[in-house]
């Protein structure tokens, strides 16, 4: 911090301080302000003038100081200057100490503040450039906040100075006037009966009332400014018409189909979306014949000969799509139909925030959910469109399994296929432009992948960029398909005979008349919605991939609930949806699962935190099972058991984390786990042994050391309690204790009930 803020900064605090070392508050209360009216009044009245001026330069010293007193001050001009006197000092006064508080927190914190938060506040920088003066003005009408701390915050923000005056001058004037309003009624009060007067009692009531009918106003302005340009129709077909039969889309509709409102959901292609057609259905399928074959190989390890396995590809591929028809019925037009769903198959288009047109029919409706999901990133490098690539969508048309495969991309979708494809026989190149796999996740749950992977026969090429595609034919006329690939400024050149594209997916956002309505996107390319998932438009909501940030499936239904509720009863409450505990899982072999932050991102974040780890290795029916690698890790905060984050790595990863998932959910720390029965034996156990290690951490060790000795004693053991005394180290804590505190957190092989009641004891 430089010279200038430095002393800007002391001065300031210095002004506060003597504020309250003098107790200048003291003068600035209603009964000071009720003795001392007539006094005033007749200086008032003898320098009108002076009086204003000193009162005007108090006021704004007091608000630019953000120093209680600026509420009172109200009420006490209003009091002795009249409504329209006090109306103008005070406007302006109020608007000019808001601004010195707005340009002090800019010059002191803003440099500061953006330097090191600058990624998180980044969405809010954006926000204030684009909408800036109407969220200002929202905020001082609506004094859901005290004004100091909009004052304070907002010069963090890009508004300009300027901008800020203005609106500040104009937003607060409504709010002053009524305070002014009570004031001076207060004023007029010349006994008991005086508190309940009609004016007195109107005043109070206006000023109570004044943010609801302030919030009331603003809904409407901002009502009107929106749909402004289209005309609303007088009555309505439906009310609710869900674009895209996805996860989102299906769930929508279900729940709008539930409590009887009508509700027409239009799909252009397959009903269950990518989740059931190309995702998450047909990859689970695949992924299972592959650890089918990755545990045939593995037979020797307990003691059972087989004959070499073969894949019968076809056959594979035939099953996978066998699948998608058994779970299909589930997504099914009838299943729909029969639940009062109005299902259409064609090309919806938008037609206005209330119309909607397909198979040249229009349809009238109240909300409108656009549920039209997303499709994969196909990249423009250079001789991609001559070379056999596939994407996570059409490698289920398969036939025959490549030889030679190359796989784009180290995230989720990259990893599992090309694990399951390596598996099953084919010879699997892993490209992928970052320094590890799965970017997101932390860099030893990602390691233990890479290893598994590489186990698994996957040539993974971490920090390589594919630069351009070729084909060629040779001389014996067969196709040559070559990428190359960028790494540390040399060339690397692999062969393959088709490549998969797992670069991640854009959303689906063109073609169906959001553009021609002005609903606008986020720089990820998605519907930009705000926390109710509305657009624009409030009666038109976003849901799943089209609307992100996550791409899960059960992400979409869980916004789906979201979109529905608020769009059919959103007139009484509304709800904003709600992230915090959202589980994922990545199914590779060992699995990722994940739930909460992680520790790179608790990192990031700047918390104090502390990360209790668990081995599966110790785990006893990890060992049975051969799958005895991978750890549970908890993130907390410092000293508490509150759960903030888990990841776990390992076999069934995606199972174990149900349970965290749900403490999390419901505020349960790890003291609940570690005190809840597990059967054994069983990979659950797992959660209820991390719940130990933390609590084993985390134990009192000075009341530990008195415990000890309190045990000595009722042995009647002098030496051993004198030399319990001696080992007690400076900070209170017992090395034997500790010592012995740490065998129990690590358990190799906890295998009878009483030693499992024991622990926990």
């Amino acid at each position: 911090m430089d010279r200038k803020k430095v002393v800007l900064l002391v001065t300031l605090i210095t002004l506060i301080g003597l504020w309250f070392a003098f107790d200048l508050s003291q003068y600035f209360t209603l009964e000071q302000a009720k003795a001392q009216q007539l006094a005033l009044q007749d200086t008032i009245a003898e320098k009108p003038f002076l009086s204003s001026l000193v009162y005007f330069a108090v006021y704004i010293l007091v608000t630019a100081l953000s120093l209680p007193g600026a509420a009172i001050m109200t009420l006490l001009g209003a009091a002795l200057f009249g409504f329209w006197w006090s109306l103008l000092l005070i406007s302006f006064a109020s608007t000019i100490g808001a601004t010195l508080a707005f340009l002090f927190s800019r010059f002191i914190l803003r440099d500061w503040v953006q330097a090191k938060f600058g990624n998180r506040i980044a969405p809010i920088n954006a926000g204030i450039e684009k909408d800036g003066p109407f969220y200002l003005f929202t905020l001082r009408l609506i004094p859901v906040f005290p004004f100091f701390l909009v004052n304070l915050l907002m010069g963090l923000t890009p508004i300009s100075t300027r901008m800020f005056y203005l609106v500040s001058q104009l937003g607060m004037l409504a709010g002053t006037a009524v305070y002014i309003n009570a004031g001076t009624q207060l004023g007029e009060i010349e006994s008991l009966s005086g508190i309940i007067s009609v004016p007195v009692l109107m005043s109070l009531a206006l000023l109570g009332l004044f943010p609801l009918i302030a919030k009331f106003i603003m809904n409407i302005i901002t009502q009107r400014r929106v749909y402004a340009n289209w005309k609303r129709p007088e009555k309505f077909d439906q009310n609710m018409v869900v674009i895209g039969a996805g996860a989102g889309g299906l769930v929508s509709s279900y729940i709008a189909a539930a409590v009887k409102a009508e509700v027409t959901l239009i799909e252009r292609h397959k009903m269950g979306g990518d989740c059931l057609n190309t995702g998450c259905v047909p990859s689970k399928a695949i992924i299972r014949a592959a650890h089918t074959m990755a545990e045939i190989s593995r037979a020797h390890e307990f003691g059972i000969t087989t004959d070499k396995p073969q894949v019968n590809f076809e056959k594979v591929m035939l099953r996978i799509h066998n699948v998608i028809d058994k779970i299909e019925p589930h997504d099914s037009v009838e299943r729909y139909s029969s639940l009062g769903v109005n299902c259409i198959s064609g090309e919806a288009q938008i037609l206005s925030p209330w119309e909607v047109e397909v198979n040249g029919q229009r349809i009238t409706t109240r909300n409108i959910v656009i549920a039209t999901g997303a499709r994969p990133l196909v990249p423009g490098i250079p001789g991609l469109q001559d070379v056999n690539y596939l994407t996570s969508d059409s490698i289920w048309s398969l036939k025959v399994q490549p030889k030679k495969l190359l796989v784009l991309g180290g995230g989720p979708i990259g990893c599992e296929l090309a694990q399951s494809f390596s598996r099953l026989g084919s010879d699997v190149t892993l490209v992928e432009m970052a320094e590890q796999l799965l970017i997101r996740e932390d860099t030893d749950a990602s390691l233990l992948v890479k290893e598994s992977m590489h186990k698994d026969g996957v040539d993974i090429k971490l920090n390589h960029k594919a630069t351009r595609f070729e084909s060629i034919t040779a001389e014996d006329g067969t196709r040559i398909q070559r990428a190359y690939l960028e790494y540390n400024g040399k060339e690397v050149i692999v062969e393959f005979d088709a490549v998969m594209l797992a670069l991640g997916r854009v959303a689906n956002v063109q073609g169906f008349g959001l553009e021609e309505l002005g609903i606008t996107t986020t720089q990820r390319g998605t519907v930009d919605v705000n926390d109710y998932l509305q657009t624009k438009y409030p009666n038109i909501y976003a849901v799943g991939d089209v609307a992100g940030p996550f791409q899960l499936t059960h992400a979409a239904a869980h916004q789906a609930w979201y979109a529905a509720v608020n769009g059919l009863f959103g007139q009484f409450k509304k709800f904003k949806a709600d992230y915090s505990v959202l589980p994922a899982a990545t199914y590779t072999a060992p699995e990722v699962a994940r739930v909460g932050i992680n520790e790179k991102e608790a990192e990031n974040l700047n918390i104090e935190f502390d990360v209790t780890r668990y081995g599966i290795d110790d785990l006893d029916r990890a060992i049975t099972d051969g799958e005895d690698y991978g750890f549970v890790k908890v993130i907390t905060p410092k000293g508490k058991d509150k759960i903030l984050g888990v990841t776990i790595v390992g076999n069934n990863a995606g199972e174990l984390l149900a349970e965290f998932t749900l403490a999390m959910r419901h505020g349960l720390g790890l003291n609940k786990i570690l005190g809840t029965i597990h059967p054994y034996p069983t990979m659950s156990e797992a959660n209820k042994y991390t719940a130990g290690v933390w609590k084993q951490a985390n134990a009192p060790q000075a009341l530990l050391a008195w415990v000890k000795k309190y045990h000595a004693w009722m042995r009647n053991d002098k030496t051993n309690s004198a030399r319990s005394s001696v080992s007690t180290t400076e900070d209170g804590a017992v090395n034997t204790a500790n010592n012995e505190a740490q065998k129990i957190a690590q358990p190799t092989a906890p295998n009878t009930q009483a030693k499992l009641e024991e622990e926990q004891h």
